[in-house]
């Protein structure tokens, strides 16, 4: 017998949906609250910019590593039990940061939080595809999901400038308590519990493998410019980082129940979102980092200007996040990716002229064009994952996009900063060393527009329906009600 909830009325699923969306902002915000402090951070704690990729990727990276697994414990055990308590594991953390006495200590309790957050975004999302049944409201469910991804990322160095600057970088780690604590109260209260009718398997060595991957190649790239790529150390890294990368789809075939099932990506719409997270976060990685310590340290801002500059960037993203989960609702992805891939790519090409003084017509015009991207990706990338999977399914579909923008941050911020700051000595300069990664993050907004061109095709939409005929029954001959299919 299936111990799935069963669909409560409409005031209670959109509460449900709020508290969900809650976590998510939070986790969100996290994500880039942190880059308008890094100036701060870096003078208190006499941080050195290798130490500053660290303080993002420890916690992108820990999420990245654990999202699957915390989604497959979460089906088998009870998707409630494991959401409440990354919510308290996640306030525990914030709490620690703000009373890091250094910056290992830091980065550690970065770590802390990530674990807390892993457990949040894929089991959020299984309980609104469990929640939502109807196909329809489900979609609309997952748009508003996706718009909170792009609005709390983008709210991030708009809120953190004013934290920074009224009480100072602990602040920007303190605000997640009293947030965190009432949405546990929250979830304890409103949230029905519910677990996969057929739980998998964990995967650990799968699992294994991907935490050698992302850890060393990720520690490969930063530490490299400063060890030397020639160093025992960093080889050692490398080395294990593509032995990592070789055996990962291997096991993954052989195995019965793996951690990213292979079958996921004969869905081209699936693997087109996959890659366009990982390119999309990669661009909004390095464009907050770059665009930080230019404000800061180029041009003297204080982090509530800093903060100001963003501004169109946080406004656009606010305005085009909800307005792209109801283009997919009632139109597909197409129209979404095709925008966010172009103007996303625009702002890397205007800020390839970027100065140490560049006027606010160059400034202010780019982080427009990036925020509306920005936010139009984010419901396109949720909605393709999802979209023809089961809804036993669907919780390990939104945990393989969750992961994906998460490594796609993570090397965004290792690849981009690594080659900003190797290019500063022979460019004369920060704001033309940043020349660089703004051509990456403009060839990575062409990727996504290309991915968006080919994945939202006839051809894709019958990769993707073939997929979903392949999970429509489950082992044992139950049938399992598909998520909201690739319109």
């Amino acid at each position: 017998m299936s111990r799935e909830i069963t669909a409560p009325d409409r005031r209670h699923r959109l509460l449900v949906l709020a508290i969900c969306c809650l976590s998510l902002f939070i986790v969100g915000l996290d994500n880039t609250v942190v880059n308008v402090a890094l100036p701060a951070i870096q003078h208190d704690l006499d941080a050195p910019a290798s130490g500053l990729q660290w303080v993002i990727d420890a916690y992108t990276l820990v999420l990245a590593a654990l999202l699957m697994l915390s989604g497959s414990v979460a089906d088998r055990i009870g998707r409630k039990r494991v959401f409440t308590a990354g919510l308290l594991l996640f306030v525990f953390g914030s709490l620690l940061c703000s009373l890091a006495p250094g910056l290992g200590w830091l980065i550690g309790f970065r770590a802390v939080q990530a674990v807390g957050g892993s457990m949040m975004n894929p089991v959020a999302m299984s309980i609104i595809t469990n929640t939502f049944t109807d196909p329809k409201e489900r979609a609309r469910a997952i748009g508003v999901w996706g718009g909170v991804v792009g609005i709390s990322m983008a709210l991030g160095p708009l809120i953190g400038g004013f934290l920074v600057d009224s009480a100072g970088w602990p602040a920007i780690f303190l605000i997640n308590v009293p947030v965190g604590l009432a949405a546990c109260l929250l979830t304890v209260r409103h949230v029905p519990e519910s677990r996969s009718p057929r739980p998998r398997r964990l995967d650990p060595v799968g699992q294994s493998l991907m935490v050698l991957l992302l850890g060393c190649g990720t520690a490969a790239i930063i530490e490299g410019p400063g060890r030397g790529w020639t160093s025992p150390g960093i080889l050692a890294l490398i080395g294990l980082a593509l032995a990592a990368l070789l055996a990962f789809p291997l096991w993954e075939h052989r195995v019965a129940e793996p951690l990213i099932d292979p079958r996921f990506f004969r869905s081209a719409p699936f693997a087109g979102a996959t890659v366009t997270a990982v390119c999309a976060f990669a661009a909004l990685g390095g464009f907050l980092f770059m665009n930080t310590l230019y404000l800061q340290d180029v041009r003297h801002c204080d982090p509530v200007e800093a903060g100001l500059w963003t501004l169109p960037m946080a406004g656009l993203t606010l305005l085009a996040a909800p307005l792209s989960g109801r283009i997919v609702a009632a139109r597909g992805p197409r129209l979404p990716l095709l925008v966010a891939g172009a103007t996303m790519a625009a702002a890397g090409l205007l800020l390839t002229r970027l100065t140490a003084d560049s006027p606010a017509l160059l400034l202010l015009p780019a982080y427009a064009l990036f925020g509306l991207g920005f936010g139009l990706v984010n419901a396109p990338i949720t909605n393709s994952a999802v979209s023809g999977m089961p809804r036993a399914q669907a919780g390990v579909a939104a945990a393989v996009a969750s992961t994906s923008r998460q490594v796609g941050q993570s090397l965004g911020v290792a690849v981009i900063g690594t080659v900003v700051t190797g290019a500063v000595a022979r460019s004369g300069g920060f704001a033309p060393a940043t020349h660089a990664g703004w051509w990456i993050v403009a060839g990575l907004g062409l990727t996504v527009l290309l991915l968006g061109l080919a994945t939202t095709t006839p051809w894709a939409a019958g990769t993707a329906a073939r997929v979903a005929a392949r999970f429509d029954r489950a082992p044992g001959g139950v049938r399992e009600e598909p998520a909201d299919r690739l319109r």
